[in-house]
């Protein structure tokens, strides 16, 4: 099982490179940052600076998507950085959450993303692809090689990441529902006559490693909102009780009552009192590192690649040195 770190890029930069190389010294093979440029600072240029200080670190946006860049500007800011370190980059992309809704728009139509999720690989790989109706390619791009990971949870999103996606990212760790949803892309990838077990999977959530519970649950209850903002819509187009989407994934947005993306992905965030203690166990990694161990060891048993560990909470760098030290090696 790989390992990823992801995090905001809250200034100062220097903060989340000097984060990152402490992740690539404790064995984390990926280093992921949050992707909204009214909410943050500019990923790809942070980018740029962590590949530079990291030596096998592969580095992406968790996540982007097709509407704040142009394709072929997304494709030329991935070509470029893999020609100059040497295709350590990994494309996660999705609708779009905080980086649209922040600025007034709407997320992304599952099909813009799923041409622009086309698009993209195709031209930071050097080949020919239409945006908007006119043929492109980046002459330039010699042996480029950019995987593009969907991040899914309706079933048409699932359905997209099995046909198109070379990864699919999943935001919680609850068992129950990996399960499912790996089920639903790697069966939509042998239907579409792809090899269902290449597609990766990466499990993405909250892991803090401790004994105090009250604390780590207090620190990571913020994921439950996140999440929530995208059960519900999923809630808003199939019900709260329908056979296309668990009812363990979306009964607990019933109490949600708004979402302020000021505080979006942080601790403390007072937009999330309705995600329930039961929530922020099921999705997140609390506990002392053996607990983390018993976890993540059913995970890969489902299927699970990589853990990528979200790290906005108070105790950044000794969980980053618990993976290292006791989690990482148990499951390497």
């Amino acid at each position: 099982m790989d390992f990823g770190l992801v995090l905001q890029t809250d200034p100062p930069a220097s903060t989340v490179v000097g984060l990152m190389r402490r992740a690539e010294r404790n064995g984390f093979r990926y280093g992921w940052t949050f992707d909204s440029a009214v909410l943050w600072q500019e990923p790809f240029v942070i980018h740029s600076r962590i590949l530079e200080h990291t030596s096998r670190l592969t580095v992406g946006p968790m996540v982007t998507n097709p509407s704040t860049r142009t394709w072929e500007v997304t494709a030329s800011t991935f070509a470029t950085l893999n020609d100059m370190y040497g295709n350590r980059t990994v494309c996660g992309i999705g609708r779009g959450d905080s980086a649209m809704r922040v600025a007034g728009r709407p997320p992304n139509t599952l099909a813009r993303l799923g041409e622009a999720v086309d698009a993209i690989r195709d031209l930071a790989e050097g080949r020919e692809a239409s945006v908007g109706g006119e043929p492109i390619r980046l002459p330039w791009v010699k042996d480029g090689r950019l995987p593009v990971w969907i991040a899914a949870y309706g079933p048409k999103a699932l359905a997209l990441t099995g046909q198109r996606g070379d990864g699919f990212i999943l935001q919680l760790a609850d068992p129950y529902l990996t399960e499912w949803m790996i089920k639903a892309v790697r069966t939509v990838a042998a239907e579409a006559g792809r090899d269902p077990d290449a597609v990766k999977i990466c499990v993405a959530a909250p892991a803090y490693v401790g004994d105090d519970l009250a604390h780590a649950r207090e620190q990571c209850r913020w994921f439950g909102g996140m999440v929530g903002n995208h059960v519900a819509d999923l809630v808003a187009r199939y019900g709260a009780h329908s056979d296309m989407v668990p009812e363990a994934l979306t009964a607990y947005v019933e109490q949600r009552q708004g979402y302020d993306y000021a505080h979006h992905g942080r601790s403390g965030n007072p937009d999330t009192a309705f995600v329930p203690d039961e929530i922020v166990d099921r999705f997140c990694l609390l506990g002392p590192a053996e607990a983390h161990i018993e976890r993540l060891r059913a995970l890969r048993d489902l299927g699970v690649d990589q853990f990528a560990v979200y790290a906005m909470h108070d105790a950044r760098e000794e969980v980053i040195d618990a993976y290292g030290s006791a989690v990482i090696p148990a499951l390497s």
